[in-house]
């Protein structure tokens, strides 16, 4: 008996080297403000990984794809029922992490005799202006965050690895530039930012786990190389929208205009 608690918290331990471990490859997510609103990029081989939540809700993630869909419905689910109880302007992404999405993984997180959530989110709310943007990070384990960055504008950054995290939002606050970027200028600077951390992320290993030298980071290279056998998915977050919904996907057409001078 006395042992139970020792084993619990080792379990937990275990688990969360595991996640992590599964975790640090995954293909980043960036956040970024543009002219009329904000952009979520990624890049994916064949699942989606940006989806609308509610009306001025995003959600984009890296993980496990299943797990990802789970959340998401979680996400949806709440939404709505908040919406149909209440008002649609009741449907804040403060009371879908704080009420639903973070119990929902710190509960799966603490059943070590059942399989957790193997993903990290990052969500975003738009305002009606940038200040009143909303952005949180969610992570596997039910606890979440939300961001600050070293200006006002909001941008903001996932990946699997601390390491590759920090490397992408150093990236973002040395090229933030103007706030006021047309959304050509922001997939640039977010697809660069993107392969600042997945290339982080592989370089402190090769294919036999070993660490490996340290070398300089080139985004449109490293880009280039990614895109041959994966795509960049982006959405929007519009404020010029007349319509109540905001989010809109980018076509791949919309896309590759942006990049082609990469």
């Amino acid at each position: 008996m006395i042992e139970e608690p020792y084993r619990w918290v080792e379990a937990i331990a275990n688990r969360r080297e595991y996640i992590e471990d599964q975790l640090r490859l995954g293909s980043p997510v960036v956040l970024l403000n543009y002219a009329d609103g904000l952009l979520l990029l990624t890049v994916s081989r064949e699942t989606c990984k940006i989806f609308e939540i509610y009306d001025r809700v995003a959600f984009a993630a890296l993980g496990h794809p299943a797990d990802i869909e789970r959340m998401r419905l979680v996400a949806i689910d709440l939404a709505h029922t908040e919406g149909f109880n209440r008002a649609a302007a009741d449907v804040s992404l403060r009371r879908l992490v704080n009420f639903g999405m973070s119990p929902a993984l710190k509960t799966a997180f603490e059943q070590v005799f059942s399989a957790p959530y193997i993903v990290k989110m990052l969500l975003v709310e738009l305002g009606d202006d940038s200040e009143q943007d909303s952005i949180v990070k969610l992570d596997y384990d039910g606890s979440f965050a939300h961001s600050e960055t070293e200006t006002k504008e909001p941008f903001d950054a996932l990946a699997g690895g601390n390491e590759a995290q920090k490397a992408m939002l150093d990236y973002l606050v040395e090229h933030n530039g103007n706030p006021r970027r047309t959304l050509e200028d922001a997939l640039k600077l977010a697809a660069k930012t993107w392969a600042v951390g997945m290339d982080m992320a592989e370089q402190g290993q090769d294919k036999t786990g070993e660490a490996t030298e340290k070398r300089e980071i080139e985004p449109e290279k490293v880009l280039k190389e990614y895109l041959k056998a994966r795509h960049v998915e982006a959405a929007v977050l519009d404020r010029s929208r007349p319509a109540t919904g905001k989010f809109r996907l980018l076509d791949e057409k919309e896309i590759r205009a942006a990049l082609k001078d990469l």
